[in-house]
């Protein structure tokens, strides 16, 4: 099974960081925000990757081209160009890196994808979201359903504190607690290869376009993550998980 990724929006919400490369090449600890979605995906056995580039989709272009290098030591021979690799580990995963264009809307990206997708069940997140979730569960859930789609529905941290209160008085205060209700879409899909048939064109939105219709068909089977689930939309989002990795509690780095 294949893992596309989203890759290719601009990010404006964190225009902070995005002036110069794409949202998913952020860091967290160090590491661009979708390599710990690639690790999530791997870490559970999955490691062929499908990244719908768009947005300075050159950045990860060069960032996977050197990505064998970065991780090793190496020797150049600078009179002839050889290169000796010494020590050092480096991932076993299959990435292709496909142009999708730069305004094209997600389920025009998805479309796109259809080539090296191939023919069997694959799935697909964004680029910008973490979570500890179970892929082999998720997986066995959609199985099970029968259905052409699963979506996986999150219920993420409030921004705020809750007060309870009684008579003028805080009974209770709960920072930033994981909202009670309010479930929403987390990404984490998994899609049977017949989906990529009612795709539209550039102009289509994943969201509005294919989700709804499956929706109106009754294709869209819902997986209800409890677990963790953290996206990065904004500056703050981006500070949370750093602290998160720095902290040794990065609920989503299973393989750590």
């Amino acid at each position: 099974m294949k893992v596309a990724i989203l890759a290719g929006g601009q990010g404006s919400r964190l225009s902070e960081e995005t002036t110069l490369k794409p949202k998913p090449m952020v860091e967290i600890g160090g590491k661009p925000m979708l390599w710990h979605i690639m690790s999530i995906f791997a870490s559970q056995g999955l490691t062929e990757f499908v990244i719908a580039l768009g947005y300075k989709g050159e950045v990860i272009k060069d960032y996977f081209l050197n990505y064998h290098y970065r991780a090793r030591s190496f020797t150049v021979r600078l009179d002839n160009g050889q290169v000796e690799i010494h020590s050092g580990n480096s991932e076993d995963w299959v990435v292709h890196l496909i142009d999708t264009g730069i305004d094209t809307q997600t389920g025009g990206r998805v479309k796109r994808l259809a080539e090296f997708i191939g023919d069997e069940c694959f799935m697909l997140t964004y680029g910008d979201g973490v979570s500890n979730i179970s892929i082999p569960r998720l997986v066995e859930f959609h199985r099970a359903q029968g259905r052409l789609a699963t979506v996986t529905a999150v219920r993420p941290s409030s921004r705020f504190g809750e007060l309870s209160i009684q008579n003028g008085t805080v009974m209770s205060f709960r920072e930033k607690h994981q909202i009670d209700g309010g479930w929403i879409n987390g990404g984490f899909f998994v899609f049977e290869r017949e989906v990529l048939d009612q795709l539209g064109g550039d102009d289509e939105s994943l969201e509005q376009g294919l989700l709804a219709g499956l929706t109106s068909s009754g294709q869209l089977a819902v997986y209800q993550h409890h677990g963790f689930w953290q996206c990065m939309d904004t500056h703050r989002e981006m500070v949370l998980l750093n602290e998160y990795w720095e902290n040794n509690e990065a609920p989503w780095a299973g393989w750590r």
